[in-house]
């Protein structure tokens, strides 16, 4: 399926990464119309859907709705999504081969213990519909009851450094992860949560938007209580909503929530306990599980003292209300209708505008095979199996491998960075780790044990069973091989700073991202991109704080540093004057990592697009130019559409900017685009040369 990807894309590429690229090979209109890719693409002929562009609008006002705008026009976003786009044509086309695979299994007799068992049984759990119903809120009546009996601080305490076991919520939380100066070792690591809706901002803004939606959070809280037949419903409601009002005024802002030098604190239990001693620190980490622990970090410290405050000052009666409230919320879909009907009422329409609940196979799927606590690296084995050749991964493997040649070109040709600098990013650049399609190494799961029919309980043993591997490994090396977020099914990628690691799943490697009959020009603005995105990362306002071996630390000299933080900071000031939701805004400083990752992605996909055409013009197809179809690929990768109240939750939480931004504010930026598409002063995106930021 695969093989014709190295006559396309990989050769071009191997031959031609080492010299420069020419400024004459942009192909000019009177190329050649007739050469075509020699076998159809899945999007059009060769890669892009030309009917979904709306071309009444000129590309230099809203390239966004040049590329895409007749499908976003005639395209109905599905009644149980909030968004609809490429990722969403994929994953559920992704879920719908689960699914088959699943229900294929979940049909069979297997023998106990048997990853096949698992699967089934954990999957039929939770469609037996009528068994939840009948069984009520019994499976939550321990905890429930857990709850009615705490009297004393010590009882809530314990409760709350419980909620990891509880599945209800706590202000506080600790989990395992890599050690950022010293990624040989796991730390444990302290953070701040304890609030039901996204983001500080919808407690603490006072618009007309937040206050109802504050509104309807309450009367949320106050159904889903009195299902659960508890007195005084609508005061508990309040106070809940009071309380965890208290603890958003004491989050950090976005911004400072992902800077990794304001968020690396690390403190013994000892020190953590005599800093901050209106708390008991050492017994709630042995409540929590990390009893034997010697240090930690923690990421917001000025939160603790006065969300420890909020703790001590409000009632026990409210604390047993929000813990009650969290357990009935964060179990709803485990729940009978009523309970399930109503969370999705508030946090599927209220806050995402979505209007249908996805139907039950799908969240099945999402529950059995999706990121996080699940069986998805299970599933995933018997997905690639089917759906993924090993000869595609060795083929992704080259193109990754080009990509990496590419972006050392360009850090040679940087004239804002030193030469000190340089032999540091080189270096970086040399221990990328790439991996792709699945992990070289499976998960093992004979550690857990799935019962038939019984799906909360089968929710705490897989909640338990990762929180024992997390917390076993912590005087164990570091595991460098295991996927750590994503699943093989996973239409997405990521970076991981501590390993300098980036991951590309077999999910996300299918058109339009990835398409082996596609033109050499989509597949360099698609998936080529999106692998220079992932590489970029590692050079963003974040992972540029850490070294070649990922290791927390100032590799710059500090004139080179300044001089990147004056072209971020452009950047973010570009991206914080894009009004997506009347009177909110993109916020630059919050979403600069992905931004400078989507600017430097493009721009080092469309050098090495140009180095594999080796001097020569690019074929014109259907009229567009090679450098023209680059672009509009990857505008046809976000081409996508999003109800309001998705895309302010969004704004509010998601380091993403939105769509929209991820296309025009990125060409805007690249001198490349505007010859391409004959952009001039006048046009809305246009920015005058000096405007334009060009980083990686």
């Amino acid at each position: 399926m695969h093989k014709s990807l190295s006559l396309m894309v990989i050769a071009g590429l191997a031959a031609a990464c080492s010299q420069e690229p020419s400024a004459e090979t942009t192909a000019g209109p009177d190329a050649s119309e007739t050469a075509q890719p020699a076998a159809k693409a899945e999007l059009g002929d060769w890669g892009f859907d030309l009917a979904a562009r709306d071309t009444s609008v000129d590309p230099g006002d809203d390239f966004f709705q040049y590329a895409g705008g007749a499908w976003i026009r005639e395209t109905e976003i599905p009644s149980d999504k909030s968004r609809y786009g490429a990722f969403n044509v994929l994953i559920d086309r992704v879920d719908e081969r689960i699914r088959a695979l699943i229900e294929e299994i979940a049909d069979g007799d297997h023998a106990d213990g048997s990853l096949e068992q698992k699967i089934a049984d954990y999957y039929n759990s939770y469609m037996d519909t009528e068994a939840i119903e009948a069984a009520g809120l019994d499976p939550l009546a321990e905890e429930l009851a857990a709850i009615a009996a705490i009297e004393t601080r010590e009882d809530l305490l314990t409760a709350l450094a419980r909620t990891r076991f509880s599945g209800s919520r706590s202000p506080f939380g600790l989990g395992v992860g890599v050690d950022r100066k010293n990624p040989d070792r796991y730390l444990v690591g302290l953070g701040v949560g304890g609030l039901g809706l996204p983001d500080r901002d919808y407690y603490l803004v006072d618009s007309d938007r937040f206050t109802n939606i504050r509104v309807a959070y309450e009367a949320h809280i106050a159904d889903m209580l009195s299902l659960a037949e508890i007195d005084g419903a609508a005061e508990k409601a309040s106070a809940i909503l009071a309380l965890e009002t208290r603890i958003a005024e004491h989050h950090w802002p976005r911004a400072d929530r992902r800077d990794r030098d304001k968020t690396y604190n690390p403190y013994t239990v000892g020190a953590l306990a005599e800093e901050f001693s209106n708390f008991d620190w050492p017994r709630y980490i042995e409540e929590s599980g990390y009893g034997d622990i010697e240090d930690l970090n923690v990421s917001q410290p000025s939160s603790l003292a006065p969300i420890a405050g909020v703790i001590r000052e409000t009632p026990i009666e409210t604390w047993r209300a929000y813990l009650s409230y969290h357990l009935l919320a964060n179990h709803a879909a485990f729940l009978p209708r009523a309970f399930d009907e109503e969370a999705f009422e508030f946090y599927g329409k209220t806050l995402r505008g979505q209007p249908e609940q996805q139907p039950r196979w799908k969240r099945g799927v999402q529950q059995v095979a999706g990121r996080g606590n699940t069986l998805g690296e299970a599933m995933g084995r018997i997905y690639v199996d089917k759906y993924f050749p090993p000869e595609a991964k060795a083929q992704m493997d080259d193109l990754v491998e080009n990509l990496r040649d590419a972006l050392r070109a360009r850090i040679e040709n940087l004239d804002w960075m030193g030469e000190a600098t340089k032999e540091e990013a080189y270096a970086k650049l040399s221990t990328f780790d790439p991996r792709i399609g699945y992990p070289d190494k499976w998960k093992d799961y004979s550690a857990l044990d799935l019962e038939e029919g019984d799906l909360i309980g089968n929710v705490r043993r897989v909640r338990e069973f990762y929180f024992n591997r997390s917390r076993d490994r912590l005087d164990q090396p570091t595991d460098k091989i295991e996927w750590r977020r994503n699943t093989p099914q996973t239409v997405n990628a990521s970076y991981n700073s501590q390993f300098n690691q980036i991951t590309f799943p077999a999910g996300i490697l299918q058109p339009p991202f990835f398409d082996p009959n596609a033109d050499p020009a989509v597949n360099y603005g698609a998936i080529g991109a999106v692998i220079g995105h992932e590489m970029g990362h590692g050079f963003d306002d974040q992972g540029s704080k850490s070294d070649a071996n990922g290791v927390q630390r100032n590799w710059w000299t500090d004139e080179d540093r300044a001089r990147f933080e004056e072209r971020a900071n452009k950047l973010a000031d570009q991206y914080d004057a894009y009004q997506p939701v009347p009177d909110n805004f993109v916020d630059g400083r919050f979403t600069l990592g992905e931004n400078i990752g989507d600017l430097g992605g493009l721009s080092m996909a469309y050098y090495a697009y140009k180095l594999s055409l080796k001097g020569e013009e690019a074929p014109v197809l259907d009229g567009l130019t090679g450098d023209q179809r680059f672009f509009l690929a990857w505008a046809q990768v976000w081409r996508s559409k999003i109800r309001e109240q998705a895309l302010l939750a969004q704004l509010k939480s998601d380091p993403h900017a939105p769509a929209r931004y991820r296309v025009n504010g990125v060409v805007r930026n690249m001198d490349a685009w505007y010859e391409a598409f004959e952009v001039a002063p006048g046009d809305d995106l246009y920015l005058t040369p000096e405007d334009r930021v060009s980083i990686w």
